[in-house]
């Protein structure tokens, strides 16, 4: 398969084809709200279709290094080039992008206001993602990241609830400022490394191979500039507050993708951008105990793990309590980095990608309530089972698969970060790890609340459920489609982790591989 791709810009056109799609359902949709979803749903298609070629080309190679690359000269004097290439860490999420986007298209199916306008949005985000994911150019990288800002700002200005002005505008600004701050982090290893390489170059793998050589004070202000962009988009406690707003504003495949993807990029920078300079010499002493960057990384994302879960408990919207709950599953993503471990990243990997198909139909399983029901409120509903059977039985499914429960993808990444982090802490501190497994026990009390009170007891008097209907079928197939998926990593995990474990070399993480 490889050999069948080589010569063919594969990744290019990965960026090409949803920017063509744009264009056409935004164009050609004038005549009809269905050319357009038609149109963006094929495009989609086809942008989904090559990256699984990928896939599996990849897969096949047992190359855990860069593949595909392209290597264009852009602005030669400044070194900006048009780099694009794939390893085990940003291939999961190309796929999980190009599946996510197409699955969330056929799922609004039945949007009928500004139709064109909505589905070119979604493809635009598409490029941005795909951009993000697949730069080694840190100016490349950059562009691709603000892109995606624009269209989500306006799927929550346009699509949104009732206060999306609010919603967007804060999303905007908290996302922004995060993206300034990376860079100035981005200039500042530019004008650094090119002392010590002679030139200017925006080159991610050439500015690695000299950051080691930076002064101890600069790498960590570097390092922190990064980082703090980064954990804005995951986003992580205290820069949380406003995913919880944009997630109850947006349109349902608004807060799929935005779960489902833009959370990941934080985690994927860094990975990417953040540990091949990471500062592992630096430490503080604070009330007189010696910390270091790897502690306060693995603080962070305890923290956001058990506050998330305990958000969840007092939540009463249905979206909301799953707005945080992506919260306390990123902060174990960032437990896992925070091992620097081989098992460590592999898992957060994985968690990075369970999360984001599982997500995605806990976001779905909250539209089909609102559309439905016509509420997302738990203290509203209740004994729904009876109207909605196959929601109910997806709703369980997935609160079961975002819990944790064994035989699921979700299990398998956590288990992974746990041990990973007993590993790390050793058998002195084995009670630190306490901690975070409490949040297993909070989701499954909180998952557990809502499905009480929502689908199971006596049918609801306190809204009209006489007009309730069951899931149609662009609902329930692309949820078909991410549940078996769920299982099939549940079982097969070694499906995606042989994707991942041979790139894990090759990132260049100092002190740990």
């Amino acid at each position: 398969m490889a050999d069948t791709l080589e010569g063919i810009p594969v990744l290019s056109l990965l960026i090409i084809i949803p920017l063509i799609g744009a264009l056409a359902a935004f164009f050609f949709g004038k005549k009809s709200a269905k050319l357009a979803k038609s149109i963006a749903l094929a495009f989609s298609f086809v942008a989904l279709v090559l990256s699984a070629l990928v896939l599996i080309a990849y897969y096949g190679s047992g190359n855990g290094g860069f593949m595909f690359s392209e290597n264009y000269v852009w602005v030669e004097q400044l070194g900006i080039n048009y780099n694009l290439a794939i390893d085990g860490l940003s291939l999961p999420m190309v796929f999980l992008s190009t599946l996510l986007v197409f699955l969330a298209t056929l799922f609004s199916w039945d949007v009928s206001e500004k139709t064109r306008t909505y589905m070119s949005l979604m493809l635009v985000l598409e490029v941005g993602v795909l951009g993000v994911f697949m730069s080694l150019d840190y100016f490349l990288f950059y562009i691709f990241w603000e892109i995606v800002l624009i269209p989500m700002f306006f799927l929550i200005s346009i699509w949104g609830g009732p206060n999306k002005s609010y919603a967007s505008i804060k999303f905007l600004i908290y996302t922004h400022v995060a993206s300034l701050v990376m860079l100035l982090g981005i200039f500042a290893l530019y004008f650094t490394a090119a002392g010590d390489l002679g030139y200017y170059t925006f080159d991610m793998a050439q500015i690695a191979s000299v950051s080691g050589s930076l002064e101890s004070g600069m790498r960590t202000l570097i390092f922190a500039a990064l980082f703090f962009g980064f954990i804005v988009k995951m986003p992580m406690v205290p820069f949380h507050t406003w995913l919880p707003d944009a997630h109850v504003q947006a349109p349902t495949a608004g807060s799929v993708l935005l779960a489902g993807i833009l959370l990941k990029m934080g985690a994927y920078g860094i990975i990417r951008v953040c540990l091949p300079i990471f500062p592992v010499d630096v430490s503080y002493e604070i009330f007189g105990v010696v910390i270091n960057w790897q502690m306060i990384l693995a603080a962070i994302g305890v923290v956001s793990m058990v506050y998330g879960a305990f958000a969840c408990l007092a939540q009463t919207d249905l979206k909301k309590m799953v707005a945080y709950s992506s919260i306390s599953h990123m902060g174990i993503v960032m437990l896992g980095i925070a091992t620097l471990s081989e098992l460590g990243i592999a898992a957060a990997i994985f968690q990075m990608f369970a999360h984001g198909i599982i997500a995605a139909v806990l976001f779905m399983v909250c539209g089909m309530f609102q559309h439905k029901a016509g509420t997302r409120e738990i203290p509203l509903l209740g004994g729904l089972v009876t109207k909605m059977p196959i929601v109910s039985v997806i709703m369980m499914f997935s609160f079961m698969a975002s819990l944790g429960l064994p035989g699921l993808a979700g299990f398998v990444a956590e288990f992974s970060v746990f041990t990973a982090t007993f590993d790390w802490l050793g058998t002195n501190y084995w009670y630190w790890i306490i901690i975070p497994l409490m949040t297993v026990a909070l989701t499954a009390a909180y998952y557990l609340w809502a499905m009480q009170r929502t689908i199971f007891g006596e049918l609801t008097t306190k809204i009209r459920t006489d007009n309730i209907r069951d899931a149609h079928w662009f609902e329930v197939a692309p949820i078909v489609v991410l549940l078996l998926l769920i299982v099939l990593l549940g079982v097969w995990p070694s499906a995606l982790m042989d994707v991942i474990t041979p790139t894990l070399p090759f990132l260049s993480i100092p002190g740990v591989i």
